[in-house]
């Protein structure tokens, strides 16, 4: 099966951060990322998706973070 996460989050270093570790847990990158200014409070906002192969099928009650 693969699975599927967006990752979301302020465009700072801590995102960048959430990507890597993603990365250095299997995750592949999924498409280009994207970028919208959130005007209600004032900062950009990112979002990266990933895939993982992993064994199974699929269950709509699995932890993807856990993967």
């Amino acid at each position: 099966m693969i699975a599927y996460r967006l990752l979301t989050g302020e465009d700072t270093s801590a995102f960048c951060h959430k990507v890597t570790k993603a990365l250095a847990e299997g995750w592949v990158l999924h498409g280009d990322p994207a970028y919208a200014y959130d005007a209600a409070n004032g900062v950009m906002r990112c979002a990266q998706a990933v895939t993982k192969e992993v064994a199974g099928d699929y269950d709509p009650g699995v932890k993807l973070g856990s993967l």
